[in-house]
């Protein structure tokens, strides 16, 4: 049987080969015109948006404005000041106390209209002893202040009795009881303060004072 010739084989596949790049490029012409029809739709459907809105501008931003921390609360110097010179003010070193005082074996103070149960019952120990501030050992000014601030918030809070602890003056120079006189003093100007004897010996003796205050509101 006779052979088939080598060249037919040779045609059949050029053919094959044309086919197959005419498909490809038909294909790939038929992708790109579907491209370029989506392209056509979306600028159109673009072009009739502005057309329909009208001219157009972007927004200006606004500025930012930095906000500064809040500040801390004031510290009131002046009020702190106002109160120490109010302090200073109110108890005097100079205030003769000689006509005030009841000169017996303890010293002690009432007011006018206080009686002498009052003292009495002070020194017997009848009202309970709430507080106290020891100013032995504080200059002059120091004790003043301690004691002036010890005395206004002691009445504020209801406080009746308290001890005021001033030392005997034994290492004062002469041994004389300056800052115990001076206490007395400063006692009789606080309106606080109703009366005041000499402590009971277990309580202090000559080196302290038991003092009555006003009850609050007086």
């Amino acid at each position: 049987m006779p052979s088939k010739p080598p060249g037919l084989k040779s045609l059949a596949d050029l053919k094959s080969v044309q086919r197959t790049l005419a498909e490809t490029r038909e294909r790939e012409a038929a992708q790109a015109a579907a491209r370029a029809a989506v392209e056509k739709k979306r600028l159109a459907e673009q072009d009739l948006f502005s057309r329909a809105i009208g001219a157009t501008q972007p927004l200006r931003r606004q500025a930012a404005v930095p906000l500064a921390p809040e500040p801390p609360a004031p510290i009131p110097f002046q009020h702190q000041l106002d109160e120490q010179r109010v302090l200073r003010e109110s108890i005097s070193d100079e205030f003769d106390v000689t006509t005030l005082l009841d000169v017996d074996d303890a010293m002690s103070f009432r007011r006018p209209g206080i009686g002498t149960d009052v003292t009495r019952k002070l020194r017997a120990g009848e009202w309970a002893i709430q507080r106290q501030v020891d100013l032995h050992g504080l200059r002059s000014d120091a004790a003043r202040e301690a004691l002036g601030a010890f005395i206004r918030t002691a009445h504020r809070q209801g406080v009746r009795c308290v001890r005021v602890v001033h030392g005997k003056g034994l290492g004062s120079p002469g041994k004389q009881p300056v800052l115990k006189t001076k206490a007395q003093r400063w006692l009789i100007q606080k309106n606080e303060v109703l009366a005041f004897v000499q402590a009971k010996p277990a309580e202090g003796g000559a080196g302290a004072l038991v003092v009555l205050l006003a009850p609050v509101g007086r």
